[in-house]
């Protein structure tokens, strides 16, 4: 049976990159791994000692009179856990020296619900009759943005420059020179790491958005998902920022918990009442169990440990093992250059000149057990010739390759990459 959708049933029920990315990594997560070398989603793997932390929270709730009825059959207010939110703020302002309450934070339903609702909130039709969108100083940025505009085309982005390091290597950086910021923008958004490249901006690249925000009026926003304070996958040395001409959301998800669906927005009192408002609205309340299993850990300073000491090196050494199965497999025998990997869970690879798409590459990858994430999904928001459909062809050469699979997955994942793009070379000589 077909019904007429509406337009939010348009945008939102017909399917996107995201929703089919989702869709394979459930399907492979399900059936064990045993069938597909799962190189494609944003999985935090299973690390021996987080695990057991969590295992260990959650025997102490067990245990404690009361704790566990409270956490499972209690509504918590829709902006959080009063004591989750102190911590958040306690923990920012022991690291940063942020002036932060609880005031400034409000808890989402993970870090997609937090930018769905922060997106909305400043961007679409507005009562006056403008159409406002979010900017994007730099693509590629994070597929699952693509699709969140319940108003129509939302997002407006700026074509990167591109920086040749060496042989084999690239880096993306912010061409200022092509940011226009008119009275139709309502924000500006990235990402630090940047999903899908594991680009991050360095600190005078934030400062200068910064600037643009504060002359313009407009939030910065940054989504920190797998950066700081929590998970803190980053291998350079930056120092985050935050004040009210900024929106920052974290998640614990890339901690280790994506299944309790939390996550933290930090902003002004306005947005952060907000948002509360809009909680209430969508889904009455939050998650009580990823904030009840973190939020002693925060406040005793053991979240910080684990992700200085365990977390963080663990993904520095999966992304040079992964480098280092990329320059064995594919050697001088096809053109390609690797982001330089400054954090995050994934390698960005550019195939240049690549004689097929990167989704029938995909395709063919799939068929052959091995799941990547096609890389034009990730170039949403370019107009003109900056546009994948107007000759772009760079949007059609990359793919993202995750590390966060076992050692052997990503070896045997990357040799049958590396096989099927020197047959896709092969047919075009």
């Amino acid at each position: 049976m077909t019904w007429d959708f509406s337009r939010f049933g348009d945008q939102l029920g017909r399917g996107s990159g995201i929703g089919d990315l989702m869709d394979d990594l459930g399907h492979a997560l399900a059936a064990g791994g045993e069938q597909v070398l799962m190189l494609g989603g944003g999985q935090p793997a299973h690390l021996p000692e987080v695990d057991a932390l969590w295992r260990q929270r959650w025997q102490s709730m067990q245990a404690e009179a009361g704790k566990l009825e409270a956490v499972v059959g209690n509504y918590e207010p829709p902006l959080g856990g009063t004591a989750f939110r102190d911590s958040i703020a306690g923990l920012l302002r022991r690291q940063y020296g942020w002036n932060v309450s609880r005031e400034n934070i409000a808890v989402t339903a993970g870090g997609q619900t937090a930018l769905f609702l922060v997106f909305n909130a400043l961007a679409g039709e507005f009562r006056d009759g403008r159409h406002k969108q979010i900017l994007l100083p730099l693509v590629p940025e994070y597929i699952g943005y693509a699709n969140q505009s319940v108003a129509g085309s939302m997002f407006r982005s700026v074509r990167p420059q591109i920086e040749l390091i060496g042989d084999h290597q690239f880096k993306y950086r912010v061409d200022f020179e092509s940011i226009e910021i008119d009275s139709n923008v309502g924000a500006l958004c990235v990402s630090r790491p940047t999903n899908p490249t594991g680009n991050v901006l360095t600190d005078q690249e934030i400062d200068h958005l910064h600037r643009l925000a504060v002359e313009t009026q407009i939030p910065l926003l940054v989504d920190q998902a797998y950066g700081a304070p929590f998970p803190d996958v980053i291998f350079k040395g930056i120092k985050p920022r935050w004040d009210e001409q900024m929106i920052l959301t974290l998640s614990l998800s890339k901690l280790g918990l994506p299944g309790t669906r939390t996550a933290a927005v930090v902003a002004c009192p306005e947005m952060v009442r907000a948002i509360g408002s809009m909680n209430s609205i969508v889904g009455l309340a939050n998650s009580n169990l990823g904030q009840a299993i973190v939020q002693p850990l925060i406040d005793n300073g053991e979240v910080s440990r684990v992700c200085r000491e365990v977390i963080r090196p663990f993904y520095l050494e999966k992304s040079q093992l992964a480098q280092s199965c990329i320059r064995e497999s594919f050697g001088d025998s096809v053109p390609y250059r690797v982001h330089v990997s400054e954090g995050a869970f994934f390698l960005w690879v550019w195939f240049e000149g690549l004689p097929i798409h990167s989704q029938e590459l995909y395709e063919r990858l799939k068929r052959r057990g091995v799941l990547v994430v096609p890389g034009h999904h990730f170039f949403f928001g370019l107009s003109g010739d900056h546009n994948e459909k107007e000759g772009w062809k760079h949007a059609g050469e990359c793919i993202r390759i995750s590390f966060s699979m076992p050692n052997d997955v990503i070896e045997r994942g990357i040799q049958i990459i590396a096989d099927e793009i020197r047959l896709a070379y092969d047919e075009t000589c």
